[in-house]
Formats: structure tokens, C-alpha cells, sequence
């Protein structure tokens, strides 16, 4: 599976270098990348993980709509912060998400359903939640995402280096460092269309 997940690995980092560069190509880059990775995550049990991805192939397309279109005024969508309430639903959103998949994960641990028992349910359970939110918000083009992705990529290092995935693992430190560079860029970005 090495170079399979070399693969997919590359076509993240060529991915994210896009979103962080706020270039549509983000998009079909990312639907090759969590395509492989569906197929990755069943054969490493990490079920939920599989799942979100399945979720970023939905948020993908959704985000080339979202960022090819223009509105009624002719623009484009332009990076943005959450309101006060928008943030509230985002961590309200990664809270029920965990809790709704920890236990979906831990049920099926427990009534031994051997096609979806997860090797490390919370933790698989909780970069899943981070994952989700910060697709959609990306798709939206709301500066916070990269909040998540951050925090998403510091646990998912670890797990994929634990199940043996080492250029995941490298991929994801790649993604931590691409996302920080990301919400820097964006941050400055959004300021500028603000001053504007």
C-alpha cells in the first residue's frame, strides 16, 4: 500500500498548498486525494476517519461551487471571519460530531461488529470532528477553518504513525506547517478585504 498512500500523500500536499494560495485548484486536487484516502482508512480500520473523508469529497465539490461562483454583485466569495454566533455553532458542531461518532465507534467495538471496530475511537472520533468543520468552513471561505485544520493535524500524526501510514504521517506534519502558513496568509488577506 507504500505507494498508494504516496500517492494520495502527494495530492494532499498539492491540495492544501492550493487553499493556502486561496487557488481553485484546491478542489479537484483534494477529490483524488480523499478518493485514495477512503480506500486507506477501511484497510487501516480507521473507520471514521474513512467516513470524514467521504464527507470531504461532498465538501469538495460543494467548494468548487462555492469558490467558482460570483454573486449577484459580480464577486467572487472572498475570506471572511465567523460572527460570534457562527463560531459558536462551528465548536457546538465539533462537540456533537465527536460525541455522535465516539459513540457510533464505541458501540461498534462493543457488539464486536468487526467491518467498523475502530482502533482508537476518541481520538479517531475527534480529528474527524475537527476535519468536518474545517471543510465546511473552508468551502465557505471562513478564515477559522484553519483553526481546525491545525488542531485536526497535531493529533492526526500521531495516529497515522502508530497504524504504520509514515507518509501520511509526514503528509499531515506538511499539512500543520501548510495550515499555519494558510491562516497567516489568509488572516492578512481578510484584513486587506476589510481595509478595502
Amino acid at each position: 500500500m507504500n505507494w498508494i498512500e504516496l500517492t494520495a500523500a502527494i495530492f494532499g500536499v498539492i491540495s492544501v498548498w492550493y487553499a493556502r494560495k486561496e487557488r481553485i485548484l484546491v478542489f479537484p486536487f483534494g477529490i483524488i486525494n480523499v478518493a485514495i484516502y477512503i480506500y486507506i482508512c477501511f484497510e487501516a480500520r480507521l473507520y471514521a476517519n474513512a467516513g470524514i473523508n467521504m464527507a470531504y469529497l461532498g465538501s469538495n465539490i460543494y467548494g468548487w461551487y462555492m469558490w467558482s461562483r460570483t454573486g449577484d454583485d459580480n464577486q467572487q466569495l472572498q475570506i471572511k471571519r465567523n460572527t460570534s454566533t457562527q463560531k459558536f455553532f462551528s465548536w457546538g458542531a465539533v462537540g456533537l460530531i465527536y460525541a455522535s461518532v465516539f459513540l457510533l465507534l464505541r458501540w461498534a467495538n462493543r457488539n464486536d461488529a468487526a467491518y467498523m471496530a475502530s482502533w482508537l475511537p476518541w481520538i479517531d472520533a475527534f480529528n474527524t470532528s475537527f476535519f468536518l468543520v474545517a471543510t465546511i468552513l473552508m468551502a465557505v471561505k471562513k478564515l477559522e477553518n484553519w483553526q481546525f485544520w491545525i488542531i485536526g493535524n497535531i493529533v492526526s500524526i500521531p495516529i497515522y504513525l502508530s497504524q504504520g501510514l509514515y507518509f501520511t504521517s509526514l503528509q499531515y506534519t506538511v499539512f500543520l506547517v501548510l495550515a499555519i502558513f494558510g491562516w497567516r496568509e489568509w488572516k492578512a488577506k481578510e484584513k486587506q478585504n476589510n481595509d478595502a
